[in-house]
C-alpha cells in the first residue's frame, strides 16, 4: 500500500495528464475524420476536448507547483545563499497558499449553484458540475503540493541544506 500511495504522490498528475491530453487529441482527430471524410460531426465531440482540456489545465497547474516549474524571474536567487533562497521560496509559496485558499473557496460556489438548478452540458447532457469541479479540484491539488513543498522549504531553511530550485526548462 506504501508503495501504491508512492507511485500515485510521484506520478499521479503524470497519469491524470496523459489521459486528458489522450482524449483531447484522439477526440480531435475523431472529430476531424467524422467531418472532413464522412461529412458529419458530433454535438458532443467539441465539449468532451473542451472539457478534457480544462481538466489537464488544472491538474498542469499542480503539476507544475510540484516541480517547481512555473514560470519566475530567479536572477537574483542566483546571489543568496541557501537559507536565503529557501526564505524566498517559502515565502512564494506562502503567499501561493493564500490565493489558492480564496480560489479554492470561491470555486465551490458555482458548483453548488450548478447543482441547485440542475443545469447540463448542451451536447452530452452531464451535469455542469462535474466540469465546474476542475477548478476546485485544480486548487486542491496545488494546496497538496504547496504543502508538501513548505514542507522541503522548511527542512532546507533548518538544515541549510540546498533548496529545490525546480526543473529548468530552458538553461
Amino acid at each position: 500500500m506504501k508503495a501504491l500511495l508512492k507511485n500515485i504522490d510521484e506520478n499521479g498528475e503524470r497519469w491524470l495528464l496523459l489521459f486528458f491530453y489522450s482524449t483531447i487529441v484522439i477526440t480531435i482527430a475523431m472529430e476531424v475524420l467524422r467531418r472532413f471524410v464522412f461529412s458529419y460531426s458530433s454535438i458532443w465531440g467539441e465539449e468532451v476536448a473542451r472539457y478534457a482540456f480544462i481538466y489537464l489545465a488544472w491538474i498542469g497547474a499542480s503539476a507544475a507547483v510540484k516541480e517547481r516549474a512555473h514560470i519566475r524571474i530567479d536572477v537574483l536567487l542566483h546571489y543568496l545563499p541557501q537559507r536565503g533562497k529557501a526564505v524566498v521560496y517559502l515565502f512564494g509559496d506562502l503567499m501561493t497558499t493564500i490565493v489558492a485558499l480564496f480560489a479554492f473557496y470561491w470555486s465551490i460556489h458555482p458548483i453548488e449553484i450548478s447543482l441547485k438548478f440542475g443545469s447540463v452540458t448542451h451536447g452530452l447532457g452531464i451535469s455542469q458540475a462535474w466540469f465546474m469541479a476542475a477548478v476546485p479540484l485544480g486548487f486542491s491539488l496545488m494546496l497538496f503540493r504547496l504543502a508538501q513543498s513548505i514542507r522541503r522549504d522548511t527542512r532546507s531553511l533548518i538544515h541549510g541544506t540546498p533548496v529545490f530550485e525546480g526543473n529548468k526548462l530552458f538553461d
